[in-house]
């Protein structure tokens, strides 16, 4: 791992105690030029996590808290009519910026759901006809409660594809929780973060990621997996090829996470159920509760021969 995100690994962990390879997941998101959708129990740090990362960059920020009256425009933007040049001028919106914090996205309806996961498709805005670039870098953070959790909408499949990682904090380990108690009171408050990472700094990184080498090999490691994944009769809906390109661009970034400039496939694997387990959806029958795809995931890919 580089310097800078050394730092800026020791930054966010000022505040967030959980595991290592979680933090670890969410840079090779940012690096990969990834949305982020953090699903997991209230209380366990989803929104600091996401805070603190945002405000460890030296870019735009701003935070959503997503409820069941939010409208899409809120999010957009409005277009405000000026009485002195008689003319409608566009107020931007919270999604214009370079990082985005949505808490609690499936407290919202689907509608404002939709504009907010429209505009992380193509970095773009479309208002009254005019179509607006988002400017880079751009980064969606979502928090979301499991959907047991009363007042939740499910996002649909299409919907969630849009992210690049679905991740779970879980509880902290009892180490993890002892150290909270010890030193929060006197910790650094979310607001006292100072950023380490420039824009700039940030623009080059995620551009080296484009030129670590995923060989041959490798690709074809990736593409018998997905394949596999379509042929299971675990599943209803095996992995697509937008989740194969997921899966090389997170290798990638785990690779430059590591200082290489190529891929492994133990990079491949760290990846697998991070990137894929939300773009898959398991064979269950009627009246059966929702399966959770992770360990189908990773008994397909055990299945799958490993380059050598």
């Amino acid at each position: 791992m580089n310097q800078e995100l050394r730092d800026l690994r020791e930054n966010v962990s000022k505040v967030f105690f959980g595991e290592p390879s979680v933090l670890d997941r969410v840079l090779c998101c940012l690096l990969a030029r990834g949305h982020l959708l953090l699903e997991d129990v209230p209380g366990v740090g989803k929104t600091v996590l996401a805070t603190a990362l945002a405000k460890s960059l030296d870019c735009t920020f701003s935070r959503l808290q997503l409820t069941p009256d939010l409208l899409p425009s809120d999010i957009l933007g409005v277009e405000i009519f000026n009485r002195n040049t008689n003319e409608f001028v566009f107020k931007r919106g919270p999604i214009f910026a370079n990082v985005v914090l949505a808490d609690e996205i499936n407290r919202t309806p689907p509608r404002t759901q939709s504009a907010l996961l429209e505009a992380m498709n193509e970095a773009t805005v479309s208002v009254e006809g005019r179509v607006l670039e988002l400017e880079r870098p751009f980064m969606v953070i979502a928090t979301q409660n499991p959907y047991d959790f009363e007042g939740t909408y499910f996002l649909p499949e299409n919907q969630l594809d849009r992210f690049l990682m679905r991740l779970s904090l879980g509880y902290p380990t009892p180490e993890a929780e002892a150290r909270v108690l010890e030193v929060r009171p006197a910790n650094v408050p979310l607001h006292e973060l100072k950023p380490v990472l420039t824009r700039q700094a940030l623009l080059e990184l995620q551009a080296r990621v484009d030129r670590v080498t995923l060989s041959e090999p490798l690709r074809q490691y990736i593409v018998r997996f997905a394949n596999a994944s379509r042929s299971s009769e675990a599943l209803l809906h095996g992995l697509s090829p937008r989740g194969s390109l997921a899966l090389a661009q997170a290798s990638r970034a785990t690779a430059l996470l590591a200082e290489r400039d190529y891929c492994t496939p133990d990079d491949v694997v760290q990846n697998v159920v991070p990137v894929c387990a939300h773009r898959v959806i398991a064979r269950t029958s009627p009246g059966q509760a929702p399966v959770r795809t992770e360990a189908l995931l990773e008994t397909i890919l055990h299945s799958v021969p490993s380059p050598t």
